[in-house]
């Protein structure tokens, strides 16, 4: 099993009057390596965004079949489609290439330099400059040390606020002091990115003049959290499912009220219920000896679901609210704020008995509310690139 987990995100800011960014990015998860490629497509608009995506495309789809770093850079240049103004077919990219063994390699052509942070200070990666199909590309090859951190950005960051609230705009110099600051500041990938996109919106006072994208990657430990979330089909098997889950490594959560009864009954401890909530809309949560968190059951979830999802779909001038919501004292904000921040693997025990007060007439039985829930969450989880597995009982 990998040590460590490359946590990643992006963020972007369309050009101001487009509908479509010309910028893309693209996360690979892979067996051996996590793959991150940004690119930024010439101009902007529709031709910016083909150009940018095909480049994107292209690079992760090559470099997972196989192919080396020069076949697929030749490749991008005999197939971007020539532009008709400019007569050139152009993209810059940034390929980051970050294997579970600890190797990493970085390859940067014409985008700003990717700002490495070690150990809480700004560290220059050692690179080489080498002609490949035409394009000078810079090539790093490294070791990757745990806290890493790793922000890859199209020149629509380092221009925020260039002549405008500043001459010259936010230079690269200005932009790696802050994300030294960021990684001291917070520990998690989408609020170091969110906070660094907040300052660029601001200084392009939320008309962006370029496209501009941010893909920020922190090399973190694993962080396994076990989730048990209803009682098994045979009332026989509560014992199996409580000491499996009980006894996987990693923090525990469980979810429901006949759950957490259960737990309790199995481990001969007490469930208390706690009377400190915050939000009368999410049930309260209880509390048992050495379980991290016990919340409610198709509620809390249901709500957790939601924050997950208005994290996908916030825009970068909603991203205070979002962390407001996040950071709130209610089970479903606490277990958001688990997946979210303290999580790189989640494992599901779920037990699949059915409870009548879960069940919509209009749909067979096996489609319970909770069974859905489950579904939901794990795939929202994934989408935040961690690992799920789901266990049934």
């Amino acid at each position: 099993m990998a040590l460590m987990h490359y946590e990643a995100d992006s963020k972007s800011l369309i050009k101001y009057g487009e509908e479509l960014c010309g910028d893309k990015t693209e996360i690979i998860r892979g067996d051996d390596y996590d793959l991150f490629v940004l690119s930024d497509g010439l101009g902007s608009g529709v031709k910016a965004n083909i150009l940018a995506t095909l480049t994107s495309k292209i690079l992760t789809t090559m470099l997972q079949e196989g192919s080396t770093v020069d076949e697929a850079v030749e490749t991008v240049g005999r197939t971007l489609p020539i532009c008709k103004v400019r007569q050139v077919a152009y993209s810059t990219f940034s390929i980051l290439q970050l294997y579970h063994d600890g190797r990493g390699y970085l390859a940067e052509f014409d985008s700003p330099a990717c700002v490495f942070v070690r150990g809480g200070k700004l560290t220059e990666l050692p690179f080489e400059v080498r002609d490949i199909g035409g394009k000078n590309i810079r090539e790093s090859w490294f070791d990757v040390s745990m806290g890493d951190t790793f922000l890859l950005m199209s020149d629509g960051v380092i221009h925020a606020g260039v002549g405008a609230i500043l001459n010259l705009g936010w230079q690269w110099d200005n932009v790696a002091g802050f994300v030294q600051e960021a990684v001291r500041k917070y520990a998690s990938v989408p609020r170091m990115l969110s906070s660094l996109m907040q300052v660029v919106d601001n200084l392009y006072m939320s008309k962006p003049g370029d496209d501009t994208t941010a893909l920020m990657v922190k090399a973190v430990p694993r962080k396994m959290v076990n989730l048990l979330s209803g009682p098994p089909v045979d009332k026989k098997n509560d014992e199996q499912q409580v000491h499996d889950w009980m006894r996987a490594p990693g923090k525990k959560v469980v979810c429901g009220g006949s759950s957490s009864n259960m737990v309790a009954r199995v481990l001969g401890r007490k469930l208390t219920t706690s009377l400190d909530f915050s939000d009368p809309s999410v049930p309260p949560t209880g509390h048992i000896d050495g379980i991290d968190l016990v919340t409610e059951g198709v509620l809390t979830m249901n709500r957790t679901i939601d924050i997950l999802r208005q994290y996908q779909k916030s825009g970068v001038d909603e991203s205070i609210q979002f962390f407001r919501e996040l950071d709130a004292n209610n089970g479903a904000a606490q277990l958001a704020r688990l997946l979210m921040d303290d999580c790189t693997d989640l494992t599901m025990y779920v037990g699949k008995a059915i409870n009548p007060a879960h069940q919509d007439p209009n749909l067979p039985m096996d489609l319970s509310i909770k069974m859905r829930l489950i579904k939901e969450m794990a795939e929202l989880v994934r989408s935040l690139g961690k690992r799920v597995n789901i266990r049934y009982y």
